[in-house]
């Protein structure tokens, strides 16, 4: 029989500053929205599957998205989401 480990495991935070993320994620955004994608839907797909073809290569976006790790960009959104329904909880 396999055993089960019933400890949580810790996930090592990040290495880049959230404002450089933020500044990458805005850049790709727009270069996605000049070339009539859904942002959203585009990096969702480039999150989970780590395909980088999700982004466009227009105006570096791809290069630019793979300098950040995919953990990193899903820790700040995750983050970001959250600092967001707290403060929506406090209005």
């Amino acid at each position: 029989m396999s055993s089960i480990n019933n400890q949580t495991m810790r996930f090592r935070g990040m290495d880049k500053e959230p404002e450089s993320i933020h500044r990458i994620l805005a850049e790709v955004t727009e270069a996605l929205k000049e070339r009539n994608y859904s942002p959203i839907d585009q990096i969702v797909g480039y999150i989970l599957s780590g395909d980088p073809a999700y982004i466009t290569s227009h105006k570096g976006a791809r290069n630019l998205i793979r300098t950040v790790n995919r953990d990193e960009v899903l820790e700040e959104l995750v983050r970001y989401y959250l600092k967001s329904k707290e403060e929506e909880s406090q209005e």
